[in-house]
């Protein structure tokens, strides 16, 4: 949708915006993304999808270490384009330090991990993720017990894909070494 396609008096903001919004409160404690400058509130996150996502959080960076990577495993908003900053569960990234958000060219492999949100992961995250470069996206589907795993990105969208039931290994497919397990997920 073109800007010129949009309702009237609808506003679009631009990352510089948002973050003005959020430091000064306007969001409150809510969880908020800016995706294409709508403020997208999230939803309450319950116990399945926060044990998972902290597992496989501490699994990453146990073996990112292991590896000696330059990578780290984070959370936080990253910086996509002048108007979209989504909120991954999980970003692997080489620059975790520093102010505002996490620099999209600094990120290796976003997470998300889907409880309630698998179509809106497969179909616009997986769209944004593609179109900004991110080399390697997985989508942690809950209900279905597994991980798709995205890379190759290209035009929008994303080349290679699989996907891996919990229960096995899941390898990394653009960062060598990077094996996790998945079982008791």
């Amino acid at each position: 949708m073109t800007a010129h396609e949009r309702l009237p008096g609808k506003y679009d903001l631009r990352v510089a915006d948002y973050a003005m919004l959020a430091e000064a409160g306007a969001f409150g404690d809510r969880r908020t993304e800016l995706i294409d400058g709508d403020v997208i509130v999230t939803t309450p996150e319950f116990r399945p999808h926060a044990f998972l996502r902290d597992e496989l959080h501490f699994r990453l960076r146990t073996r990112l270490e292991g590896l000696s990577s330059d990578l780290f495993a984070t959370s936080g908003s990253v910086a996509l384009s002048e108007t979209t900053m989504p909120q991954p569960d999980i970003v692997l990234t080489s620059e975790p330090r520093g102010e505002g958000p996490i620099p999209v060219l600094s990120v290796a492999l976003l997470v998300e991990v889907s409880s309630t949100t698998v179509d809106r992961d497969l179909g616009l995250k997986q769209r944004l993720y593609a179109a900004a470069g991110i080399p390697e996206y997985w989508i942690v589907d809950l209900p279905a017990a597994t991980i798709r795993q995205f890379w190759s990105p290209a035009d929008g969208a994303y080349g290679e894909q699989r996907e891996v039931a919990f229960g096995g290994d899941l390898s990394a497919a653009t960062i060598p070494g990077l094996i996790v397990a998945t079982t008791g997920l």
